[in-house]
């Protein structure tokens, strides 16, 4: 299926995608703005307290997620709730890493999380427009779909991939291997990362070698691939402050003072 006709297909879909990517983009260049000292806006504050703009996207996020409940699946009004839905998780998701570690690292190595969790978003829902359905049932026949053994099986299969990739710290592959069939697969057969819930379980002991595979092919990849991917995320999210190097320290002022987040 084309990704024209499937969004055809899924109009509110499509309209929630575009608001979320809209919000995002607009949060970052609002605080970015902030951060630099230009254009009229500033930092939301009552009575001491820094509102940020996760708060007004909870809002958002329930009166479009009740409203899309109750409008059903089509007409206009299933239209606005899903902009009004797609408006405020792309203010809560650009605030993911706040809410995460629960502080203020807006603009510190940490916030780049919130870009990550953005992108990987707007990607799977990108892949449910373009027709693909999750757990490998689209690539399921007639016949096989009329067979509830070869449905169970074949969805069975696929979350078990995905849940052995997430364990292994390869949460992108786990997520989109639920859409596209064999890619968690090859997040789940290969090393996990180092830092993992699997490495810090299994590799040890008898299988302390597999830890040190795992740290080499780690450091390999991060070596290749993070510049790269660093330079995407301060292009959309805004370049992070230098660390603070005293102890404890998560970035100047957490990015409070300087525009954490509207």
């Amino acid at each position: 299926m084309s990704l024209a006709v499937a969004a055809t297909d899924r109009p509110a879909l499509l309209w929630a995608l575009v608001a979320f990517l809209g919000a995002f983009g607009g949060a970052r260049l609002v605080t970015r703005m902030i951060r630099a000292g230009r254009g009229p806006f500033r930092n939301v504050s009552t009575g001491g307290l820094h509102v940020h703009h996760a708060v007004p996207g909870v809002v958002l996020m329930t009166i479009g997620g009740f409203g899309a409940v109750a409008a059903g699946d089509d007409g206009w009004p299933a239209i606005v709730c899903a902009v009004i839905f797609g408006v405020g998780a792309g203010l809560v998701l650009d605030e993911f890493a706040l809410i995460l570690h629960l502080a203020d690292v807006y603009w510190t190595d940490e916030g780049r999380r919130s870009v990550e969790v953005v992108a990987l978003t707007a990607a799977v829902v990108g892949l449910v427009l373009a027709g693909y359905l999750p757990l490998g049932v689209e690539n399921l026949s007639e016949e096989q779909l009329r067979n509830g053994w070869a449905v169970t099986g074949t969805v069975l299969f696929h979350f078990v991939c995905a849940l052995f990739a997430l364990l292994k710290g390869k949460p992108w592959l786990a997520v989109v291997g639920v859409l596209i069939p064999f890619v968690a697969l090859v997040g789940a057969v290969r090393l996990a990362r180092p830092t993992s819930p699997w490495a810090r379980r299994r590799y040890r002991g008898r299988r302390a070698r597999a830890m040190t595979r795992a740290r080499r092919r780690a450091e390999r990849h991060d070596h290749r691939w993070n510049p790269t991917l660093r330079r995407i995320s301060d292009l959309l999210g805004g370049t992070p402050d230098e660390q603070d190097p005293s102890p404890g320290s998560v970035g100047v002022a957490g990015g409070t003072a300087r525009g954490g987040g509207e």
